[in-house]
């Protein structure tokens, strides 16, 4: 009787479309890992440009 009740559960998920996944892929980890990377590159290039706006600014308030 247990086995059925296990049978049925699989069938149904089956039918659902109701799959159990445990923890991630490899291909999740690697999309991540290149999203992650693209955020740390579009900051680094935002401070960058105001970086260069702050320094342009002192230089006009130091007059130099």
């Amino acid at each position: 009787m247990l086995m059925r009740l296990v049978q049925s559960l699989e069938e149904y998920r089956t039918a659902t479309g109701e799959e159990h996944e445990e923890g991630m892929a490899t291909a999740e980890l690697l999309g991540n890992a290149a999203l992650g990377i693209a955020a740390l590159v579009a900051i680094w290039a935002v401070l960058q440009g105001v970086g260069l706006d702050v320094m342009e600014w002192i230089r006009g308030q130091l007059q130099v």
